[in-house]
């Protein structure tokens, strides 16, 4: 599904440049359940920004479901990425003047979906999350739980083939978050990618395989069946 070969994203001002990522290569298979773990700094956040057509690389190459992405305009990959990928991010992003469904309808509004299809999708996948009590709530109403899983629920709505998590529990207690992980392992059972970037060896021991990121570089890979790491790569 995606391949990255020698990516490569620096930031610059005036007085500093900024490697953040150096010759980074990977790939994600259909179906995986990927972990990218690192210290802060590390390059995490901007490779999942570069994973979800949010920004381009300096130089290198990214393939996505056979297309090229790198040389592409951001009309292009904004293309690619409305009707391909859904996004969860820590602070949830949730848009507090409007309702949970209108929340959870907004990504069909921008691909042009039908007021009808549009009802008819949220109130399914808020059935499935588990939120359909809330579809006149706004986000203040709810706790922070509530909140995410109206996150989960807008990037599932245009049934997605990938899911890039950033931090999704990072603002939840350990029950809550344990919810969200929980619902992610299901969906990616169902045949979603997942990609979650995460600083909790906890969240991460949901997935199938972790990567360790130093410095912009890919310094590890783990493998795990079951909840158990069975395989260590130093690359």
């Amino acid at each position: 599904m995606i391949r990255v070969e020698n990516l490569t994203k620096v930031f610059r001002t005036k007085e500093v440049e900024t490697t953040a990522l150096n010759e980074v290569s990977l790939e994600i298979k259909k179906g995986e359940f990927v972990s990218i773990m690192g210290p802060s700094g590390c390059g995490k956040s901007t490779l999942l920004n570069l994973l979800g057509m949010l920004d381009k690389p300096e130089s290198g190459s990214y393939t996505f479901q056979e297309t090229e992405i790198s040389s592409m305009n951001e009309k292009e990959r904004a293309g690619i990425r409305k009707k391909n990928i859904g996004f969860i991010f820590q602070n949830f992003n949730l848009i507090d003047e409007l309702t949970v469904f209108e929340n959870i309808e907004l990504p069909m509004v921008y691909n042009n979906i039908s007021s009808s299809e549009r009802k008819k999708r949220v109130n399914e996948i808020a059935e499935r999350i588990g939120i359909s009590h809330r579809m006149k709530h706004y986000p203040q109403q709810l706790s922070g739980g509530q909140q995410q899983r109206v996150a989960v629920a807008r990037a599932l709505v245009n049934k997605p083939s990938i899911i890039l998590a950033d931090e999704p529990t990072g603002n939840l207690d350990s029950s809550h978050g344990n919810e969200v992980m929980e619902l992610l392992c299901e969906l990616n059972e169902e045949g979603t990618t997942i990609v979650n970037v995460t600083h909790s060896a906890h969240d991460a021991s949901y997935s199938s395989r972790i990567i360790n990121l130093l410095d912009g570089q890919i310094v590890s890979e783990r493998r795990q069946e079951s909840g158990t790491l069975n395989k260590t790569t130093s690359l």
